[in-house]
C-alpha cells in the first residue's frame, strides 16, 4: 500500500489525531482531534505536509496518487453535508487553509467561499433566500482568490470597492445592497481579465487546485520565510492544506464569527477571553477591518458594544462548555475560532494559544495548582526567550506623561521611539540603530519584518485578536491596537489625534502596551520587578536544573542585581572596566606612559586601593558565592586618548610634551589588537600590572575573612593563554603574592587560579594547560573570532547576509556555533578533565544568556553558565529545559543547587569574553 496523502474528518470520526502534527500540521491534527471528541466541526480533509515537501522537491508537481485521494475525500464531505461541489442547485462551498505543525498566524494564505461561480451563486441564493449574502460571499471569494491565487494586486479591487461606496454615499461594506455586490462581482472579474489577461476561473475543480497550490506555495512567501527565521521553524517542515466545508457567519443577525482564548493571553487570568462580530466572516475579525465586540461581560467597560453572552446567549453557553472540554483535553490554554450559522455553533480551529511571558507563567503555575499538569510540564511550557519580556522596564509612574490617544492594550511593555509608517522604514531605521514605533491603520502579514524591527506597534483599527495583537504578543513586542483616537495619513506621513495633535514621521511617541496609552515624547522607565507566580515557577526551575547560573558583573551594583535575579556567583568580572573610571584613568595612563618598571609600580600603587575597594564591594554582595575575576585583558593603547585635543590635554596634565605623548600612543597602537599585546601577554611583559591586581583581590578577601568572617573563594582568571608556560609563569607570580598577603593578614583564604580558553590552540592542548590551571573559563566570543577568522566588530557588515542566505543558520556571536566552536569547547572539556580530573565547566557572556547555547552546554557536561544579570532567569530556565531534555534531573532540594559541590573542586567556566 502506498503513502496516504489525505486524511478525512467529520461526523465524530477522523483519520488523524492531535499527535500527528508533523504529518497533518497543527490545524489539521486539531481539527481531527476536535472531531473525535465530539465537537461540532464542519467536515473536511487535510492534505499532508509530506505533499508540501514533495511539491517543492519535484518542481511543484504533486504525487500522482493525490488527485484521486482528494476526489475520494471530497465525495465523503459531499455525502456528509448533503451538498455537491459545483452543483447548480445545492452547491458545497469550501475553505482552503494552511496549517504548519508550528502556529504561524497570518503568514500563509487562506481562501474562503471556494466553489462559487455565476451558476452556483444562484444555488446559494436558493439555499439561503438571501441574494445580498450570496453576492457578498461571491465578491469576497473573487477578491481573495485573485490576490492569493492569481497574483493580482489587491488594491486594484479594493479601489473599485471604495469607488462603489463613494458613489452610493456609504462608509461601511454592510451598507451596500445585493445589486451593488452583483455589479462589483462583474466589475472585479472584468478588471482581473483586463490586468492579468486571463479570465477568472469558473470551474470549481480548477478553483480548488489553484487554491491548494497557492496555499502550498505560500509556505515559501517572504513573510512566512521571515516568520520562520524569527521563530526558528525549519523550512523543511512544510505546511499541510485543510479543505473544509464552509459555514457562514454572515447570513444575518443570527450568525456570527469570532476568535477566543480559553484564558487571557496577555495576563493569563482564568476567564474566557475573546471577540466576535455579528453577521461577519472570520477574516473580518482577524484582519481588524471592523472593530469586534467582546464575547462576554467579564471585562465589560462602559461604551462596549453588546457581548455575545447577551446577543446569542445559547451559543455562548455552548461555547463555554467547549472551552472547558478543550482545556481539560489539551491541558493547555487554547486559541479557538468559531462560526455561528443560523444559531448553530461550529468549531473551525483550536491550537495552543500564543501568550505573553507574564501569561505563560501564570497559566503554567495555575494549571499545576488546578491539577491539570505537573511542575516539569509547567517549566517546559514557558520558553526561556519569553522571559526577556518580563525583564524589560515599565513606565516610571512618577514621570510626566502627555497622553494623546488610547487604544487597546494588546501586548504589554513600555517603549519609546520615532514614528514610521511602513514596515520597510522600520527595518531600515533599525539597521541604523534607531528605535522606532511602527504606526499602521492595521497591520498585515506583509508587515512582519517591520514589526520585528520596531520597538512597538500602534494600529488605528483591529481588536485584541487582530493580526497586530497576536503577532506582537508572540514576538514579545509592545503593541497598542484598535486606537480609534488616531487617524493615519500615509501620504502625509503623519497621524492626527482626536484633539488635533499632529504627529509626524520622526516624532517620538511612547506606548504602554499594558494600558493602551499613547503618549507624546519619550517617557522614562523603571526596572522590571518579578515575584509571585514567577518566583513559584523559578523555584521549580531550580529544583530541576543541573547546571549552575552565574552572572557577568563588574560593579557591586551589578552583583546585587545579579543576586536578586538568582545568580549563583560571578562567572566574569572584567577588571578593565574598573580602569576606565574617572577617578583612576589618570593613574592608569601614568602607569602606561612610565618609562621603566619603577615608574609603573609607582602609578600602580595609586590604583591598588581603588581596585581593592572594587573587590570589597563585589565580595560583600556575593557573600558565600564564587567570584571569577579576569585580570587585565585589553591592549594598553585602549586606555590612551586618540584625538589631537585629548592628547594635548593629557600632555598638559602629565607635564610631558605633546610630541612625547604622541610617540608613545603611536608605539602602543596595534594593527590587529584582538591578536596583539593583550591578555596574559601583558602579564608576561609587565608582571607588575597583574601583581597589583592579585594583591588587591587577596587583600579584599583577607580583610573580609578576618574582620567579618566571610567565606570567600576568589577565582583569579588569567586571560588569553595559548602556551602552558605562559600560565605557569603567571601562576607562580600570583601564588607568591597570595601567600604573602595571607601571611601579612594572618588568615588562610582558599583561592583558585585558572585561565580562559579562548584560542583554538588552548582548546587543543587543554590537557597540558589543566596541569597549571585550577579552573578553565571558555571565552566563546574570542574563540568564535579566532575559529572563524572573524572580527565581531566588523562582521556585522556581512553576517546578516550570511544568515539570510542560509550560509550560516545563526549569527555565531549570538548563538554558539556547535559544529565548530562548540566542538573545540567539547574537546577542551574532555582534555581538561584528562589533565585534571573533576574539573568543572560553564559559559558566560552573550552565549551564556542564549537558550540554545545553554542547552548545548548542558549536553556536553558544562557545570555553569554566566550571562548579564538581567538574563540570569532566562539561563536558569534554559538550564532546566536542558536537564529535562537530557534526562538528568537532580534529586536534591532546590537550596542545595545554590552551593558549590565541594570546597576543593576545581572549576571550568565558559566565558564569552568581551
Amino acid at each position: 500500500m502506498g503513502a496516504k496523502y489525505v486524511y478525512f474528518f467529520g461526523a465524530g470520526k477522523a483519520d488523524g489525531n492531535a499527535q500527528m502534527k508533523e504529518l497533518l500540521g497543527g490545524k489539521g491534527a486539531n481539527l481531527a482531534e476536535m472531531t473525535s471528541i465530539g465537537l461540532p466541526v464542519p467536515a473536511g480533509f487535510t492534505i499532508t505536509t509530506e505533499v508540501c515537501t514533495e511539491y517543492y522537491k519535484n518542481n511543484r508537481n504533486y504525487p500522482p496518487a493525490l488527485a484521486a485521494e482528494v476526489a475520494e475525500n471530497l465525495a465523503k464531505v459531499e455525502a456528509l453535508m448533503g451538498k455537491k461541489f459545483g452543483d447548480a442547485a445545492n452547491p458545497l462551498l469550501v475553505s482552503v487553509r494552511s496549517g504548519a505543525r508550528a502556529s504561524m498566524p497570518g503568514m500563509m494564505d487562506t481562501i474562503l467561499n471556494l466553489g462559487l461561480n455565476d451558476t452556483t451563486v444562484q444555488g446559494i441564493i436558493a439555499q439561503s433566500g438571501d441574494e445580498r449574502f450570496a453576492y457578498d460571499a461571491y465578491r469576497r471569494f473573487v477578491q481573495m482568490y485573485s490576490d492569493v491565487v492569481m497574483g493580482m494586486d489587491k488594491h486594484e479591487l479594493e479601489h473599485l470597492l471604495e469607488k462603489k461606496k463613494e458613489a452610493r454615499g456609504v462608509h461601511l461594506d454592510t451598507e451596500l445592497t445585493a445589486s451593488d455586490w452583483k455589479e462589483l462581482v462583474l466589475a472585479f472579474k472584468a478588471r482581473i481579465e483586463d490586468v492579468l489577461g486571463v479570465p477568472f476561473p469558473e470551474d470549481p475543480k480548477d478553483q480548488l487546485w489553484g487554491a491548494i497550490s497557492a496555499v502550498f506555495g505560500s509556505w515559501m512567501n517572504q513573510r512566512a520565510i521571515t516568520y520562520r527565521k524569527l521563530n526558528n521553524i525549519p523550512a523543511d517542515w512544510g505546511t499541510a492544506v485543510n479543505v473544509q466545508s464552509m459555514v457562514f457567519g454572515n447570513m444575518g443577525n443570527d450568525c456570527a464569527t469570532g476568535v477566543a482564548f480559553t484564558r487571557d493571553p496577555s495576563t493569563g487570568e482564568n476567564y474566557f477571553y475573546g471577540e466576535y462580530l455579528v453577521n461577519a466572516q472570520g477574516e473580518d475579525v482577524v484582519a481588524g477591518i471592523r472593530t469586534p465586540q467582546p464575547i462576554n461581560r467579564a471585562k465589560h467597560k462602559e461604551g462596549d458594544l453588546p457581548s455575545m453572552e447577551e446577543v446569542l446567549p445559547e451559543c455562548y453557553e455552548q461555547l463555554v462548555g467547549i472551552r472547558d472540554i478543550l482545556e481539560r483535553h489539551y491541558k493547555d490554554m487554547q486559541d479557538i475560532e468559531f462560526t455561528i450559522e443560523k444559531g448553530i455553533l461550529y468549531m473551525l480551529q483550536c491550537r495552543s494559544g500564543k501568550r505573553t511571558a507574564k501569561a505563560a507563567i501564570k497559566i503554567a503555575v495555575e494549571m499545576v495548582q488546578e491539577g491539570l499538569i505537573d511542575e516539569r510540564t509547567a517549566v517546559l511550557r514557558v520558553a526561556p526567550s519569553q522571559l526577556d519580556q518580563l525583564l524589560h522596564p515599565s513606565l516610571d509612574p512618577n514621570a510626566e506623561k502627555k497622553m494623546i490617544a488610547k487604544g487597546l492594550p494588546a501586548s504589554p511593555g513600555a517603549v519609546s521611539g520615532e514614528v514610521v509608517f511602513t514596515a520597510d522604514e522600520a527595518e531600515s531605521a533599525a539597521k541604523l540603530g534607531q528605535k522606532v514605533i511602527l504606526v499602521r491603520v492595521e497591520t498585515s502579514p506583509e508587515d512582519i519584518h517591520g514589526m520585528h524591527a520596531a520597538q512597538g506597534i500602534l494600529t488605528a483599527r483591529g481588536g485584541m485578536t487582530s493580526h497586530a495583537a497576536v503577532v506582537a504578543r508572540g514576538m514579545g513586542k509592545c503593541c497598542v491596537a484598535g486606537c480609534g483616537d488616531i487617524k493615519v495619513d500615509y501620504r502625509g506621513e503623519a497621524f492626527v489625534t482626536k484633539d488635533g495633535t499632529v504627529v509626524k514621521k520622526g516624532d517620538v511617541i511612547t506606548l504602554d502596551g499594558s494600558t493602551g496609552d499613547v503618549m507624546l515624547g519619550a517617557v522614562p522607565t523603571v526596572a522590571a520587578a518579578v515575584s509571585g507566580d514567577f518566583s513559584t515557577l523559578m523555584g521549580w526551575v531550580d529544583k530541576i536544573r543541573r547546571m549552575k547560573v552565574r552572572a557577568n558583573a563588574d560593579t557591586p551594583h551589578d552583583a546585587r542585581v545579579a543576586r536578586e535575579f538568582g545568580a549563583e556567583g560571578i562567572g566574569l568580572c572584567r577588571t578593565e572596566h574598573m580602569f576606565f573610571e574617572a577617578d583612576r584613568i589618570a593613574a592608569v595612563r601614568e602607569m602606561i606612559l612610565a618609562s621603566d618598571t619603577e615608574g609603573r609600580k609607582k602609578a600602580l600603587a595609586k590604583i591598588l586601593p581603588m581596585q581593592k575597594g572594587d573587590f570589597l564591594g563585589i565580595f560583600k554582595e556575593m557573600k558565600g558565592l564564587p567570584v571569577t575575576i579576569r585580570l587585565l585583558d585589553p591592549p594598553l593603547h585602549e586606555f590612551l586618548p586618540q584625538a589631537e585635543k585629548d592628547i594635548e590635554a593629557l600632555a598638559a596634565t602629565m607635564n610631558v610634551s605633546v610630541q612625547t605623548l604622541k610617540h608613545k600612543v603611536e608605539f602602543l597602537h596595534e594593527f590587529n589588537p584582538m591578536l596583539g599585546h593583550r591578555g596574559c601577554r601583558l602579564g608576561v611583559t609587565f608582571p607588575e600590572i597583574y601583581d597589583m591586581q592579585v594583591q588587591a583581590i587577596m587583600e579584599a578577601a583577607c580583610q573580609l575573612v578576618k574582620e567579618e568572617g566571610y567565606e570567600i573563594v576568589p577565582e583569579i582568571m588569567i586571560p588569553l593563554v595559548a602556551v602552558t608556560k605562559e600560565l605557569a609563569v603567571l601562576r607562580a607570580n600570583a601564588v607568591a603574592i597570595c601567600e604573602d598577603v595571607q601571611a601579612r593578614y594572618g588568615v588562610k583564604v582558599k583561592y583558585l587560579i585558572g585561565t580562559m580558553i579562548e584560542l583554538p590552540r588552548a582548546a587543543i592542548t587543554a590537557d597540558q594547560i589543566a596541569v597549571e590551571a585550577e579552573f578553565f573559563s571558555f571565552g566563546t566570543n574570542d574563540l568564535t573570532q579566532t575559529t572563524f577568522g572573524l572580527s565581531r566588530d566588523d562582521a556585522g557588515k556581512f553576517l546578516p547576509a550570511y544568515v539570510e542566505n542560509g550560509i550560516l543558520e545563526d549569527d555565531p556571536f549570538v548563538t554558539l556555533d556547535q559544529n565548530g566552536v562548540g566542538a573545540l569547547v567539547r574537546l577542551g572539556v574532555e582534555k581538561g578533565r584528562q589533565g585534571r580530573p573533576g574539573i568543572k565547566v560553564g559559559i558566560c557572556g552573550e552565549h551564556g544568556g542564549d537558550p540554545a547555547s545553554v542547552i548545548f552546554c548542558d549536553s556536553i557536561g558544562l557545570d555553569y553558565v554566566s550571562c548579564s544579570p538581567f538574563r540570569v532567569p532566562i539561563a536558569r530556565l534554559a538550564a532546566a529545559h536542558a536537564t529535562l531534555k537530557h534526562g538528568n534531573v537532580l534529586k536534591t532540594a532546590p537550596e542545595s543547587c545554590n552551593k558549590e559541590r565541594s570546597a576543593g573542586s576545581t572549576t571550568i567556566g565558559l566565558t564569552a569574553s568581551v
